[in-house]
């Protein structure tokens, strides 16, 4: 059996390389805001997101734990948030770690609290759901309702509520958040901020703070760290798992797939969240007021077709002159402007190909049309008019870059 290594030596032994990222603590107490008596609301956390949007996760990870000293904890999930609890211990600070046992883990979700606990020296406080709640749960619905009804009211009860419970004991939280994990959902995850959702010890709204420190870190960044240092991981990462939640909501992703295609993979994209983070979560037609609804005009390039609802109809009925992918897009909804630039880089290389069209519809002024012809749920919804066939093929994929919009177009199309 192979010990962990010194780590009060972990500086020397490990690469050089990427601890030239990992500014270590000088600066870091400089920076520390150390909240008031008056509570977190009394710091404009908007401007210390700027001012830390381009520090290291070291430094992020400083700042929290500096200013926010046993008031704060680390939410560890089991799984490559295990990097939170490597920069805080590398910070030489004491800190907190949390983990939610919501009673349906993995087995090796549980060997790594073990094997991290015994790792760092540390116990991590373990926080379970109300058993009077999971039982009438389980009694009514059975073990697997949410196969049938959506994921939702289990981690309600199994995730959100205890949770909300355990984070009325601090003052801020740190969480494993990153803009990669899900371009369509977690796009809005800045560094640190006033919690959007839940409440502090101070209780209210303003008394919570959040931060992300790997929020700027792709994946690909976070494994180099953890195998740089030595960090225990979860065994289930050998066999293909990325995203890892509860034992029946996970399972492996396939190449090129984004990791949190492996949750709740019978629900819509765009619903791949357990509401940790919804503060976070730029959620679709149900999130936006309807004042927003006289918002600007998306995909305003020449290159992309606006079709008005008899012309859609007609390309549905048949014939069809040509290949068409549109998006059924709102104005007022986040994903759809999140794509617009990669939506109409798309359109201009394609525009010199008399064999594709890329086309719009605004499909928030005609839902009723848009759910019966193309099954729409959320915005944006793409899809593939082959001019072969009358079929209509909805591009399913989180990812709206143009690399991946390109390749679902020449998969489809005649001649792309």
């Amino acid at each position: 059996k192979m010990e962990p290594p010194c780590r009060s030596n972990v500086a020397i032994a490990r690469s050089s390389l990427m601890l030239a990222r990992l500014p270590m603590r000088p600066r870091g107490r400089a920076m520390s805001v150390g909240v008031s008596a008056a509570g977190p609301s009394s710091i404009d956390w908007a401007s210390q997101a700027r001012t830390l949007e381009d520090e290291s996760p070291l430094m992020i990870m400083d700042h929290a734990l500096s200013s926010f000293e046993g008031d704060i904890a680390i939410a560890f999930s089991g799984a490559e948030d295990v990097a939170l609890i490597e920069y805080a211990h590398l910070t030489g600070r004491p800190y907190r770690v949390f983990s939610l046992d919501t009673g349906r883990l993995n087995p090796e979700t549980y060997q790594l609290f073990d094997a991290v606990e015994k790792h760092y020296g540390i116990k991590i406080e373990y926080t379970f759901p109300d058993a009077q709640e999971v039982m009438e749960l389980v009694r009514e619905k059975g073990l697997f309702s949410f196969y049938e009804d959506g994921h939702q009211e289990c981690c309600r009860i199994r995730k959100v509520k205890p949770l909300r419970k355990q984070l009325t004991g601090l003052r801020a939280w740190i969480t494993g958040q990153r803009k990669d994990q899900s371009p369509g959902t977690r796009q809005g995850v800045p560094v640190v901020e006033v919690d959007p959702v839940f409440e502090g010890l101070e209780g209210g709204a303003g008394s919570l703070v959040k931060y992300n420190p790997l929020s700027n870190m792709t994946s690909a960044e976070v494994w180099n760290f953890l195998r740089v240092m030595g960090v225990p991981t979860n065994n289930l990462h050998n066999c293909g798992y990325v995203s890892i939640g509860c034992e029946p909501c996970t399972r492996p992703v396939l190449p090129n797939q984004l990791e949190r295609e492996g949750r709740w993979w019978w629900e819509d994209s765009t619903s791949k969240e357990c509401g940790l983070h919804s503060g976070n979560i730029k959620g679709g037609d149900e999130t936006s007021p309807e004042d927003d609804k006289a918002q600007e005009d998306l995909f305003k390039s020449s290159a992309v077709e606006h079709l008005s609802k008899s012309e859609l109809e007609s390309l549905l009925d048949g014939p069809r002159d040509k290949d068409t992918i549109v998006v059924l897009y709102a104005p007022w909804c986040r994903f759809c402007q999140a794509m617009e630039e990669s939506y109409e880089t798309v359109a201009a290389d394609l525009q010199s190909n008399s064999n594709v069209r890329v086309a719009k519809f605004q499909a928030d002024i005609e839902r009723d049309f848009a759910a019966e012809k193309f099954g729409l749920k959320t915005f944006p919804h793409v899809a593939m008019l082959p001019k072969a066939n009358k079929s209509v093929v909805k591009f399913d994929s989180e990812r709206r870059d143009v690399s991946t919009l390109s390749m679902f177009i020449k998969a489809m199309a005649s001649s792309a």
